[in-house]
């Protein structure tokens, strides 16, 4: 997987993932990919319903030691 663009948004509580990911993935071209990595549990299902409403694609994502990541295709 070709990685353009990685967001660091451990830390932050919600919505700031997903406020941070969305400024992220308009610095990207269509189908480029952004990696984000998270700490709020929260951030699983709101960056994965936020991709799907938003026309982008979640990849893949995974877990580990507490840490979410994301990958996301811009569509």
């Amino acid at each position: 997987m070709n990685i353009t663009k990685v967001l660091d948004a451990k830390g932050l509580a919600c919505p700031m993932p997903i406020v941070k990911t969305k400024k992220a993935i308009n610095e990207i071209q269509t189908g480029e990919i952004l990696e984000v990595m998270a700490t709020d549990k929260g951030a699983k299902n709101d960056l994965s319903a936020w991709a799907a409403s938003t026309g982008h694609e979640l990849v893949d994502s995974k877990e580990e030691n507490g840490v979410f990541t994301f990958y996301i295709r811009k569509g």
